[in-house]
């Protein structure tokens, strides 16, 4: 969000903020925080830094380089809050090239993300997909009356099988798909605990404002 001169020729950016603007400023950065975009020594400078602002003008720093900017914006001479979390940018999705792949030496970094990339679209696929039968099973069964509704359930282990086939991600890729999205769980929890951690602490006036 960027601020802007008021209808009088205000400049916008000289709002002072109030303490519950400083604490969702201090909330989107910890969110950000949360989804890994800043590290712990960057998330520690600039959350004493918007501790710190006296005004709005004086968050663009701490936000400048992050999806969806300052989550605060001036609407005629007033602070309105803009949302916070996924609805501030979500999480960054690289885009497709249409440039051929250039043959190198094997890289496994890249090669796990391959492998969280197929097992986030198989997990997708399953949920679908058994929503879809149950759906089909409930209406078989209790609308039409058909007494072999049952028969949807076997068809399934085929269709869940499916786009593990296609795209080649078989069991061990599942294994440690599983693996990969605890430790990424467990390292977004510690980065919540240590951005809540951080709030509180300048919540609690250890880190105040000057003057």
């Amino acid at each position: 969000m960027t601020t802007s001169d008021g209808p009088d020729g205000r400049d916008d950016a000289g709002l002072l903020l109030s303490d519950a603007e400083r604490l969702h400023a201090l909330t989107a950065l910890g969110d950000h925080y949360a989804a890994g975009r800043l590290g712990d020594a960057e998330f520690h400078a600039r959350s004493g830094d918007v501790a710190a602002a006296r005004t709005l003008g004086a968050l663009t720093a701490s936000f400048r380089d992050l999806p969806g900017g300052v989550p605060l914006q001036s609407v005629d001479g007033r602070i309105v809050q803009a949302a916070t979390g996924a609805a501030a940018g979500g999480e960054l999705v690289p885009a497709s090239s249409s440039s051929p792949a250039v043959p190198t030496r094997h890289d496994p970094d890249r090669e796990l993300e391959e492998i969280k990339r197929k097992g986030r679209a198989v997990e997708s696929w399953d949920s679908v997909v058994v929503g879809a039968t149950l759906v089909v099973f409930l209406v078989l069964q209790f609308v039409v009356g058909w007494d072999y509704a049952w028969i949807v359930w076997p068809s399934l282990a085929l269709t869940l099988g499916l786009p593990r086939a296609i795209m080649h991600f078989t069991d061990d890729d599942e294994e440690l798909y599983d693996e990969l999205k605890d430790e990424d769980a467990k390292a977004r929890k510690a980065r919540l605990r240590a951005a809540n951690e951080r709030i509180r602490e300048l919540g609690d006036g250890r880190e105040r404002p000057a003057g």
